[in-house]
This record gives structure tokens, sequence and C-alpha cells, in this order.
């Protein structure tokens, strides 16, 4: 029996070549199946055949192992596609789209915020600004996409697979109806007329996210000069509306080749491939990009592992220490691109990371509660932001964890992650309750099995029974049960990120929205538009940051997710968190009321 590490080293081994000189042998990792012996092939050749078939006699019969023609290195993106993958859907247009003017009727607000010369009588309580309320004049904004939630065009372009185009081809039930991000929302073709949507209701800065797996399609090795291409277009395309582009090096999509060649973020091999990825983007938009993400929100990316068994690689690590193999590496990935990036970038350039959370509310005053509140931090935020803001090393509680598998940062890693970051980016949506397990944490971390185990902190979206058990806030869509409107504790929120992880160079919340309850439901474009939820979360949002900076907090930007609806990945796109509605059908763009209520803020307390 071949083992299927030997199927994915031979494939590969042979992708990641650039040319060779010798036949390269290649033995199962086990010892216990044949040698093979591949003959090298030149790197200028027409789609080679290497070798008809490899007649492995395969343990399973699944798709994502059974044996494939390997050809030269030419033709194996659309060998991937097609054996890994499959058939992509695509889109009408598949051709840089020129902008075009936004009529100015588009551009008129929603009443409250306008009442039209005709016809007249409406009435509203006078309601003054707060003249102690302003935006600093360094402060900047701006709304976030991500590559695979809004590009769509997957195959196009020499686009290399990443794991979420398997998850949401192969893995039945993964996503909501199995919807996937091969069209989205076009953005790809589009984003010369998206960025002119932005610039036009008043947009200052956009954010979005860089493909892996386009500019280096088999996640290391050979440059896509067509996605430099397209993603230089995209910032000149910003600078010339005047919008400020963010730049994220990586938003979840993981290209497919590292996942199945050496477990992706599961394993350190990872390291060097990121921050080779790093330094060709940053050698290329360096002098156009002020403002640099290494990677978004490790917290959750790293809680996706481990991913459903049989449609990748196989990995000895356990399923439960996975998450932590992934957060080691990406501590390590972001700090040496940290460091290298500010050698190569410009001296004021920030470079930071996007970690994410809710503010944490103990449930009762009690010493149990409290000590369950500290460790959901240390399991959440503090895993990563205690390393790179405060010690170069894990909180004591999660490090007591991990150090029972992991190996221990040497002192030269611990100096080298502390300090990799110029500001605190968070995605801050939301807040809960904590509050201690039931037989108290000292019983749950003596139990392994107790679901609450290692971080032994339970949570809740609801007060106290003492206090009628009322929601924390009102709850977003249903599809999002994690998200409610919790605005009121935003002050505190960013008075604690303050506070706790000191950052040199402020605060920026870069990413907060709200997915409007059932509006996947809702057929009239006038209703969906009226979004009342998504309004009042914007208005009262701003209101809050503008609270913590009237009381000291250095926050120093905002990023609104998002500027239009898109793949909210295992939701589909029957949560909406979009400030445009999609008509996926026709790709036009409508504004929301929530997109004039969330640039209002700037016109009322802007400096």
């Amino acid at each position: 029996m071949v083992s299927h590490t030997l199927v994915w080293n031979i494939i590969f081994t042979i992708v990641s070549s650039q040319s060779t000189t010798s036949p390269a042998t290649i033995s199962s990792s086990n010892g216990s199946s044949p040698t093979k012996t591949i003959q090298p092939v030149s790197t200028t050749s027409n789609a080679t055949l290497l070798t008809t078939s490899l007649s492995l006699s395969l343990d399973r019969k699944d798709i994502f192992f059974t044996p494939i023609p390997l050809y030269h290195r030419a033709n194996m993106p659309t060998e991937l596609w097609n054996i890994m993958v499959g058939p992509v859907e695509v889109a009408s247009v598949n051709t840089t789209v020129s902008p075009t003017p936004v009529p100015s009727t588009e551009l008129k607000p929603p009443p409250p915020l306008y009442y039209p010369p005709f016809p007249t009588g409406e009435q509203l309580p006078l309601v003054s600004a707060n003249n102690s309320w302003r935006f600093p004049s360094s402060f900047w904004w701006g709304v976030a996409s991500a590559a695979y939630q809004v590009e769509g065009a997957v195959k196009d372009e020499g686009r290399g697979p990443s794991v979420w185009d398997v998850l949401t081809h192969r893995v039945t039930g993964y996503t909501v109806a199995n919807q996937t991000g091969d069209i989205a929302d076009n953005h790809y073709y589009l984003y010369k007329q998206d960025i002119a949507r932005i610039a036009a209701i008043g947009v200052k800065a956009y954010s979005f996210s860089i493909s892996w797996s386009r500019v280096l399609p088999f996640g290391s090795g050979t440059v896509n000069e067509q996605a430099l291409a397209h993603y230089e277009d995209m910032i000149d395309t910003c600078i010339q509306y005047g919008v400020e582009p963010v730049v994220t090096l990586y938003h979840w999509d993981t290209p497919l080749i590292l996942q199945n060649l050496y477990g992706g973020w599961l394993s350190e091999e990872i390291v060097p491939d990121f921050v080779e990825y790093a330094r060709i983007v940053f050698e290329r938009f360096g002098s156009k990009v002020n403002k640099w993400v290494t990677v978004n929100e490790p917290l959750v990316f790293c809680n996706q592992y481990p991913l459903p068994d049989g449609y990748f690689a196989p990995t000895t690590i356990p399923k439960a220490q996975q998450p932590y193999f992934c957060g080691q590496s990406v501590i390590l990935a972001h700090s040496q691109a940290y460091r290298l990036g500010k050698q190569i970038l410009p001296a004021n350039a920030t470079i930071s990371f996007k970690t994410n959370g809710g503010y944490k509310i103990p449930l009762t005053n009690s010493s149990a509660d409290a000590q369950a509140v500290q460790r959901a931090w240390d399991f959440n935020e503090g895993w990563f932001a205690d390393p790179i803001f405060l010690t170069g090393d894990y909180p004591t509680s999660l490090q007591q964890y991990v150090s029972t598998f992991l190996r221990s940062f040497t002192g030269e890693e611990k100096q080298q992650i502390n300090g990799s970051c110029d500001i605190f980016m968070h995605d801050a949506y939301t807040a809960q309750f904590y509050f201690a397990p039931d037989a108290g944490t000292d019983a749950c971390l003596a139990n392994t099995s107790n679901t609450l185990y290692p971080s032994c902190a339970n949570s809740s979206y609801s007060y106290a029974l003492s206090d009628n058990s009322w929601n924390v806030g009102p709850a977003a869509d249903p599809g999002a049960p994690w998200l409610h409107l919790t605005t009121d504790w935003v002050p505190a929120f960013l008075h604690y990120i303050q506070d706790t992880w000191k950052p040199r160079g402020g605060i920026a919340v870069s990413e907060f929205g709200f997915a409007e309850p059932f509006e996947g439901s809702k057929k009239l474009l006038a209703d969906i538009r009226s979004d009342l939820y998504r309004t009042a979360y914007y208005r009262t949002y701003m209101q809050a940051i503008l609270i913590a900076i009237s009381e000291g907090v250095n926050v120093v930007g905002s990023l609104a997710w998002s500027f239009v609806d898109n793949l909210e990945w295992s939701s589909g796109y029957t949560v909406k968190f979009g400030m445009q509605y999609v008509n996926f059908t026709t790709q036009e763009r409508f504004y929301k009321a929530s997109f004039f209520e969330h640039v209002n803020a700037f016109k009322v307390y802007g400096s």
C-alpha cells in the first residue's frame, strides 16, 4: 500500500522545482514503499509529459488522492484546478471594466440625513453636534474587503487554488448552499468602478487583501507577473481617486500547494515562504503603499484547523493541538515579515497584524468570573498580542498549556517577536459576557475532556439571571449568532487595549460592521437599502470611538466592514455585512442607508 504522503511528495516536489540538472529521488516518509525517480525536464519545454501516470495502489479512493498524470510546471496550475477543485463558475465580464461617473442622484443621503426640497413638512427634533468630540486631523478612515470574498475570477490570469477553493467546492455543506467565491462580486474586473463608487461617497481609505496564490500560484517559486500588474493598477486607481490603499498580505486564503506539501500553517516551513512572498510584495508596492497588514485574524484561521478529513494531505498533529501549531507559525512569520519590511519600506510606513475578538465583560463581580475573563483574554487576543506587544512569549496561562507540545521560542525569536507591530489593529465587532465554569476553573483544567478546556472560560450573550437575562445588545442576523449591537461597550474596549498592550503607535479599529437581521430574505430594493440596525450600529459606533478619543485613548484610524455584500465565508451570501447591496446576477451595486450614516460621522466630527 503506497502512502498518501508519497503521492503528495511526488506531485509537489515537481511543482516546487524551478529547474533540474539531475533526477529527483523521492521515497515514502515511512520507507515502506518503492523509491520513485523522476527525470528532470526543462522549464522552457511545452507541457512535457513526465510520466503518463503513477500506477499507485491507494488505501482510499476519493479524488484528492487518486493517481494523476504529472506534467511540466507550465501545465500544473490547470492540473491542480482540474484534479483538486474541479469546474469553477466564470463571470460574463472577464476583462477590466473602466469606471463610469456615479450619478448625482445616487449620492443623495436617505432621510433624515437629507430631505428633498419637495414635498415639505417633515419635522425632526433638533439634535446638535457634541462640541467636545472631534476626530484628530491625522485620523484615517475607510472601508475594507478581502480577496477571496470579493474578487471572483478564481482561476483567471494564473491564480493557483487556495484551501478555500477546496472547502467551497469539495466539502459538501461547508458553506451555506455550497456557495463559492468563484465569481463573488467580480471585483477582480470591476475594481475601478468599485473604487470610483467609494471615492464618490467620500471614503478616504480602502483596505483590501492580496491573494497569495495569485502572486505565487504554487505558494513559492515562480512569480505571476499578471497578478502583480493587477494589484499595482488597483493601488494606482486608489491613488488616482484620492483613496489611500491599505494592503493585507494574507486573509485566510492559504495556497493549496503549501497546505498539502507540508500542512500550511501547521508547519514552520511556511515561515520562509510567507516572508519571501512579503518581500516580493513589499518591494513591488512599497513606494505606493504606506499602511500594511501581514495577517488577518489568526485567531480565526488557526481555529479553522483541523481542516476536514480527506480533502487535504493528512497530518500527524493531534486535532486539539493544531490551532496552536498554526499560531506559532503565524507569530514567527509575522515577526520576520515585519523586520524585513522595516528594511525595505520607507521609514514612515506602518506594519501590523490584525487580531480580533469581542470585549470580555465579567458576568458577575466574583473573583472566579474575573479569572475566567482573564483566561478568555489570554486564549483569544492575548495569544497573539502578548508576544508581539509585551513579552515576546505567550501569556502564562496559555504557555502552561502549549509548553506540553510546542517548542519554546528561542531568545532571538522572542526579541524579534516583541515590538513587531507599529500600531494595534483590532477587528472589534461586538462584546459578550464571560464567567467561570460551573464546577470551577481548577476542575475544568483537570479535565481535558471538558468542552471549555483549555481556556476554561464560559461565555454568554445575556446578562445574569438576577438582571432578567437581557441580551447584551440587539442580535444581528441569525446567521451571525456571535454578533450583537454592543457599541456602548466600545469605549471600555478601547481603553482596555490601550491600558493592557500599550501600543506605541495607537489603535486602529480595523474591522467593525453589522449583519442586518434577515436582510437576505428581503426582496424589495428599497427595503434592503433601508438597513436600520446597521445604520444605528455605525452611528453609535463612531460616537463610541469619539468618546474614547475624548477620554484620551489614542485611536488613529478605523475601517468599516464591508464596502459591499460578499461571500461571508461559511455563511455564503446569506448573511449581509455590506454597506452596498449587490445584485449577484447583474453585479449592480446600490448604496445602503448605513453607508451614508457612516460617512456622515466624518462630515460632522472631522477636522
